[in-house]
């Protein structure tokens, strides 16, 4: 199947990096879109939810050829304290599964769920590639990433097509990753991370945009996908492209131990190597518009 005609798409976490993104991609080409909202819904094209009381107005979701799930705590926003990472997990788990039940209980369910998932999934890598077939690491990450994809379970039960998107680092200068890098690297202050050898797998924001568009046009396709560029490069190699791109000079190390202290366990992540390839999107067919890192930082 190749492109949708209009549709009707629902999309959780619509106002985050990824949501707003596509929200932008799809209204563009005409699609209607309706915004799941934690308030009162202003008109038809937002839907009232509670992801942490698991309740959606299914009846909101009438009509949707697809149902995208974004929504989640972001995982670099602040301290991995106990409540924090209570609040990371209830958001994703928990509205996964409000989510997921209220899709299968329509009486005509929408085509395609896709879900959010992260690569995170797959635990420090180290100079190993992994694709879509290796085993889930060890970790808070990894084991909210299974969790996270279990909740799904009452959509795929219910027959409907689900994909999960195993996202890595997004290449872009509104959040994520990358919104807190550009700063320091225009003021001259980016270096590498540690000894600047760990692997990682960034994607383009365009790209994981087109991706998400792809994977709900093509109906053969389900289960994970990791949306990350071919080529994972080290945190060294990065930050010699940043520096390129950006003209500044990167010689600012933040030595492990720093990390450490500013950031407790996520520092874990940052220091951690995950060399992910997209094994499963690039057998599909799907194109990359930004696959190099220079070419990335540039579109960002």
């Amino acid at each position: 199947m190749g492109r949708m005609e209009r549709s009707r798409i629902a999309v959780a976490g619509a106002s985050g990096l990824i949501g707003s993104a596509l929200v932008r991609s799809l209204t563009a080409d005409g699609h209607e879109v309706v915004r799941l909202v934690r308030r009162a819904p202003r008109d038809g094209s937002e839907v009232r939810w509670d992801p942490e009381r698991q309740q959606v107005d299914a009846a909101g979701l009438v009509g949707c050829d697809a149902v995208v799930n974004l929504a989640g705590a972001g995982i670099g926003d602040r301290r991995w304290t106990p409540e924090y990472k209570r609040l990371v997990r209830d958001s994703r788990v928990l509205g996964t599964a409000a989510l997921a039940e209220a899709v299968a209980s329509l009486d005509a369910p929408p085509r395609v769920f896709v879900n959010g998932s992260a690569i995170g999934i797959y635990g420090d890598t180290g100079d190993r590639a992994v694709d879509e077939d290796a085993p889930p690491g060890d970790g808070f990450l990894p084991s909210l990433c299974v969790e996270w994809e279990e909740a799904a379970a009452p959509a795929q039960e219910a027959g409907v097509r689900t994909v999960f998107v195993r996202t890595g680092l997004v290449v872009a200068r509104g959040g994520g990753a990358w919104g807190r890098l550009f700063p320091l690297f225009k003021a001259g202050l980016g270096g590498r991370m540690g000894d600047g050898r760990q692997y990682w797998s960034y994607v383009a924001l365009h790209d994981e945009v087109a991706a998400i568009r792809f994977l709900i046009d093509h109906d053969t396709l389900s289960g994970p996908f990791n949306l990350t560029a071919p080529q994972p490069l080290t945190n060294r190699e990065i930050t010699a492209a940043m520096g390129r791109v950006l003209h500044r000079p990167t010689l600012f190390a933040v030595p492990a131990p720093a990390l450490r202290a500013a950031l407790g366990e996520m520092a874990g992540e940052v220091l951690g190597s995950a060399r992910v390839v997209p094994k499963r999107l690039l057998e599909s067919g799907f194109t990359f518009a930004f696959p190099g890192i220079d070419d990335a930082i540039r579109a960002a």
